[in-house]
C-alpha cells in the first residue's frame, strides 16, 4: 500500500511539472516573440528599437540629432542596402490615422520611382477621422503637406520633430486655424503623431539626411485611412465623403505613378498633377 502511494505521489509530481513546464522563461509559450518579420529580407518591418541612452537624451539641439543619427545609421544602411536604396536619396511620406501607420519611401536611383523602405506603427494620435479645423480641436490633419529643412526640429521637448506644415493654402482657404502640428518622438500625442523616441530617430535621419543631400522639401500625405475603393465606400453618408474622395484622388496618383504628386489648391478643392520621373 505503502509502495502505491508512493508511485501514485510521483505521477503526481511528472504531471504537474508538465503541466507547468510552459511557464518556465525559454519554454514553450513563454518565449518572447519580437514583433518583427521571420523574413531578413523585409525590410519594411523596423527592427524592436534600442534604449537611448539617457545621457543623449540630455543633448540639445543638433548634438543631439547627431548623436541619434551616429546610433541608427549602421542598422538603417544595412536594411537600404538590402532594398537597393540609399542613405541621402529623396524621401516621401504617408500616414494613415486608422491603420495608425506611417510610411517613408525613397526615390529609386535606376528608375526614378519612390520605393517603400519601411512602416513605423504611431504611437499616439488624437482625435477622430476627419480634418483639423481649429486649433485646439485636438485632431490630426489630413491632407497634403512639406517639410523644407527649416521645419526641422532637434531641440523638440519630443526628442526629435518636424513641422508638417499645416495649415497649407488648402486649409487657409477653408479658414482653418492651428499650429505646431509634429511628427515627433514621446508616446503621446494631442493633434500630432507621436512615435516614440527610438523610431523618430530613424525617420528623422532619413529625412535630414535627404535635406543634406539636396532634396529642398519631402512631402507628407496624412490620410484618415487608406482610401481604397471598398473602404471609402464605407463612408458614403459621412459629411467628410466629398473631402476624402477629393484626397483619394492624391493617393491614386501616387499608387499608379509611384511619383508623388504635386498638390494645389482650386476653387477650394485640391488638383494634382504628376511631374516626371528623374
Amino acid at each position: 500500500m505503502a509502495l502505491l502511494r508512493i508511485t501514485a505521489g510521483l505521477a503526481t509530481i511528472v504531471l504537474l511539472i508538465a503541466a507547468t513546464a510552459w511557464l518556465i522563461p525559454g519554454r514553450g509559450g513563454s518565449q518572447e516573440i519580437h514583433p518583427v518579420t521571420a523574413n531578413p529580407l523585409d525590410f519594411t518591418t523596423p527592427p524592436p528599437p534600442a534604449e537611448i541612452p539617457r545621457i543623449d537624451l540630455l543633448l540639445r539641439g543638433p548634438a543631439r540629432a547627431k548623436a541619434a543619427a551616429t546610433r541608427v545609421t549602421p542598422e538603417l544602411q544595412s536594411a537600404l542596402k538590402t532594398a537597393g536604396l540609399h542613405l541621402g536619396d529623396p524621401v516621401f511620406l504617408r500616414a494613415f490615422k486608422e491603420e495608425k501607420q506611417l510610411e517613408l519611401w525613397i526615390r529609386h536611383r535606376d528608375h526614378g520611382k519612390y520605393q517603400l523602405f519601411r512602416i513605423w506603427p504611431i504611437a499616439s494620435l488624437s482625435g477622430t477621422l476627419g480634418p483639423k479645423i481649429a486649433e485646439g480641436d485636438g485632431q490630426v490633419p489630413e491632407g497634403f503637406y512639406h517639410v523644407p529643412p527649416s521645419a526641422m526640429k532637434p531641440d523638440s521637448n519630443f526628442h526629435l520633430a518636424f513641422n508638417i506644415g499645416y495649415p497649407n493654402a488648402y486649409d487657409r482657404h477653408h479658414q482653418r486655424t492651428g499650429t505646431f502640428i509634429m511628427v515627433h518622438g514621446s508616446n503621446v500625442s494631442i493633434g500630432c503623431l507621436a512615435m516614440t523616441n527610438p523610431r523618430i530617430e530613424e525617420i528623422y535621419t532619413l529625412c535630414a539626411a535627404a535635406h543634406k543631400n539636396g532634396q529642398p522639401y519631402f512631402r507628407i500625405h496624412l490620410f484618415p485611412f487608406r482610401p481604397t475603393d471598398s473602404r471609402l465606400a464605407r463612408e458614403s453618408q459621412n459629411p467628410w465623403f466629398p473631402f476624402w474622395q477629393n484626397l483619394k484622388q492624391g493617393y491614386d496618383l501616387f499608387e499608379n505613378s509611384h511619383i508623388p504628386p504635386d498638390a494645389n489648391v482650386k476653387d477650394g478643392l485640391y488638383t494634382f498633377s504628376t511631374p516626371p520621373a528623374p
